[in-house]
């Protein structure tokens, strides 16, 4: 056999090689693209599950928002929603709220019994006198037992259930309540005497005899209620306060002074 057909030529070793580096680029390249996919695969799940769960808004972040009323006791599911403000309702204040609404409840249906039996017909509906300024209730009928000083605000008068009272000035009634604080039932009258301003007060008449209601204009010596022991009294007594121009003052010396 001739010598150029038992060996190939040089030109056809370098060819051989050449394909062979190829073949081992296009392996490695594959080999890589293969490796580069099994990472993605396993390293994509592991990211999407380490990616932050968004949660959902608390009820503070809502109201800071919405600026809707916060509600931090559970018990206090009823209380209204105030737009606009942000205001926080806690036990405490929930159970002052239901003894308010209980205590006025109690006292609608003590008035209710009360006006059921009262039959007005039967008392003077005006004081005896002719000032500007009247007593509140009859003469002789009273004794005060205190006055203004000590943190008391008016003098008792003590006296009878069911004594009339009277408006001490005329005026309007800025207040006519079943269950005015301590006062119990209580009635307020702004009025103007001798150009100063002269607010009155009545507390702890009995339930269901105010016979004059918020906004009402009344005259001097008019009949407005009845002697009681409401609110936080232990015995039958009216309560009564005057403040002029604002400032109070002890009544019973200011109606002896002007009261005719």
């Amino acid at each position: 056999m001739p010598t150029s057909q038992r060996y190939p030529s040089a030109q056809v070793l370098e060819d051989n090689d050449l394909a062979v580096k190829i073949m081992e680029s296009l392996r490695s390249i594959a080999i890589f693209g293969a490796v580069g996919a099994l990472v993605a695969a396993a390293a994509l799940p592991a990211y999407a599950s380490s990616k932050p769960v968004e949660e959902a808004p608390t009820l503070q972040q809502l109201a800071s928002v919405d600026a809707q009323s916060l509600v931090v006791a559970s018990t206090a599911t009823t209380a209204p929603v105030a737009h606009g403000v942000f205001t926080a309702t806690t036990p405490d204040e929930i159970a002052k709220k239901k003894a308010e609404e209980a205590a006025a409840a109690r006292a609608a249906a003590a008035a209710a019994t009360a006006a059921k039996s009262f039959d007005i017909s039967k008392y003077s509906l005006v004081s005896p006198g002719s000032g500007e300024v009247r007593y509140p209730l009859p003469q002789g009928v009273y004794n005060v037992s205190r006055t203004l000083g000590g943190g008391h605000n008016g003098a008792d008068m003590v006296c009878a259930a069911m004594t009339p009272i009277y408006a001490a000035t005329a005026g309007t009634v800025r207040i006519s309540s079943e269950s005015y604080y301590g006062y119990g039932v209580g009635v307020v009258i702004d009025g103007v005497v001798g150009g100063q301003r002269v607010s009155t007060t009545y507390g702890h008449m009995t339930y269901g005899t105010r016979q004059v209601e918020v906004g009402a204009t009344v005259a001097a010596g008019q009949l407005i209620g009845f002697v009681g022991s409401t609110g936080r009294s232990t015995a039958n007594h009216l309560h009564f306060e005057v403040k002029i121009n604002g400032t109070l003052v002890e009544p019973i010396g200011w109606l002896a002074a002007n009261a005719g």
